[in-house]
């Protein structure tokens, strides 16, 4: 019984998110519904259980949340993101337009935006290069999905997203954990995405398909505004990583900055539940929200003109922090319900079978499969991936020193592994991203769904790289 609660509170999740249910709202009653037959009572599940694991994600995180948040929306409203986009569109021209959409997606979200932000910047252009080079626009969403969510999201070495961010404080690396292995990754996800869509617009065209013809939205011209050099709009993107390096100092540089180690030491008297236990678990978020703080800053002063012509600066900062309190409890709520179900005794079998499969294989394939279960699990990359890391991290921690892999390879492993499948239907990404295009589940879901099949290969491609060569 206890065990078809369980599906029942899975499968309740996923259609309801699928209906556009808040996952805020639905996830606390699919957490009850999973109670239901088990040891746990239902109330004592939410407010103990559930609000316990929702509180530790957003205290840890929604620096991040925030900060980037701001970042993002200053980048946009002050006109910045288009110039760059724009810029990459152009040079690229339409001949190349698969690419020229991945890499202008892949530039704003190594650059800090929000990946949501990139989908609103990218989507014009995306749709113009598209229609200029006739290609079919229901293959957008996918390369707009291969060029947001996947090789500048986990895979490039230092990017600020917070699925790079999330197993630093797990394991004590910092964001550029593993380079080697980072920039192999990116190839391959950047191979999948270019070959698959030039692949399928070849078919398409071949059989008489084009463009279409599509109400379009989102128009990014913006001849009021005072534009500014592609240059100047990239400084912020660029000041964002440089900070990063320098604060972060992942290559322990004796001349970069060093965090404190006793920064912590003041708070330990006052008995704080949630207090990191050291400061290498918490000195990548703090590099990399002092890094988005200046960096806004910098984006704000650039853009100024555009924003005295518009609403101001007020508008879009206090917009984006309100926003950003919406987006950290989206993903909480989804991570805080995959930790009740993983909690649930029915769930246990489960959770031995990923916990043999870190004492009978290498912790890397154990690491990739249950990242890749509890992402599909909860439909999000960063909720399953802080849920894999909360349930088992230790154990593969302990296990990669035991054989001799480095806590940097962990770290970048299941950073790759938390987007194999999480494009599932019911994500929330993914139906915001079809939203967008204009376009259904029905017009564009196949394509998506062959890159899901192809990008889950890629963390295990990852692994044999390392074990065959030993680079990190």
């Amino acid at each position: 019984m206890e065990a078809i609660c369980i599906a029942l509170a899975l499968v309740g999740l996923m259609y309801l998110a699928y209906r556009g249910w808040s996952i805020i709202l639905i996830a606390p009653f699919m957490a009850g519904l999973a109670a239901l037959a088990s040891t746990f009572n239902i109330l004592p599940t939410y407010t103990e259980l559930y609000m316990t694991r929702l509180a530790e994600y957003v205290k840890t995180y929604y620096p991040v949340f925030l900060f980037g948040a701001v970042f993002a929306k200053l980048m946009e409203k002050g006109g910045l993101a288009a110039v760059i986009a724009g810029k990459i569109v152009d040079v690229l021209g339409e001949k190349r337009a698969v690419l020229a959409v991945l890499l202008g997606c892949g530039a704003l979200t190594y650059g800090g935006l929000s990946v949501f932000v990139v989908a609103f910047v990218m989507y014009p252009f995306g749709a113009v290069v598209f229609k200029r080079a006739d290609i079919p626009k229901r293959l957008l969403p996918a390369t707009l999905w291969m060029g947001i969510f996947s090789f500048a999201m986990v895979a490039l070495p230092g990017t600020p997203q917070i699925q790079n961010i999330i197993p630093s404080s797990y394991f004590e690396t910092s964001t550029w954990a593993a380079p080697g292995i980072g920039l192999f990754a990116s190839l391959l996800f950047l191979a999948i995405g270019w070959g698959w869509v030039n692949y399928r617009a070849k078919v398409l065209k071949g059989r008489g398909e084009g463009y279409g013809t599509h109400i379009e939205e989102g128009n990014q011209k913006s001849s009021s505004k005072n534009k500014v050099s592609w240059q100047l709009a990239a400084l912020p993107l660029v000041l964002v990583i440089v900070l990063n390096v320098l604060l972060s100092n992942p290559f322990h540089w004796s001349w970069a900055f060093q965090w404190d180690p006793t920064s912590l030491d003041a708070f330990k008297g006052l008995k704080l539940s949630l207090l990191a236990g050291g400061v290498g678990k918490v000195s990548a978020i703090w590099s990399i929200s002092v890094a988005l703080i200046i960096s806004s800053l910098v984006a704000a002063f650039i853009a100024r003109k555009n924003f005295r012509a518009g609403d101001g600066f007020l508008s879009p900062i206090n917009y984006s922090a309100l926003s950003s309190g919406t987006a950290v409890l989206n993903v909480a709520s989804g991570y805080a319900f995959g930790c009740v179900i993983v909690a649930m005794p029915g769930f246990q079998p489960v959770m031995q079978f990923l916990i043999g499969l870190s004492d009978s294989f290498n912790p890397l394939i154990s690491a990739v499969i249950t990242t890749n279960i509890m992402c599909g699990i909860t439909g999000s990359a960063s909720g399953g991936l802080t849920i894999a890391l909360s349930a088992l991290g230790s154990q593969w921690a302990q296990l990669a020193q035991s054989a001799g892999i480095p806590l940097e390879v962990l770290h970048r492993i299941v950073a790759v592994s938390s987007i194999g499948i999480d494009p599932v239907p019911h994500a929330g990404a993914l139906v915001t991203l079809l939203a967008i295009c204009g376009l259904t589940h029905k017009d564009s879901y196949f394509d998506i769904i062959v890159c899901l099949g192809l990008k889950f290969l890629v963390p295990f491609a990852c692994v044999v790289f390392y074990l065959l060569t030993g680079i990190a």
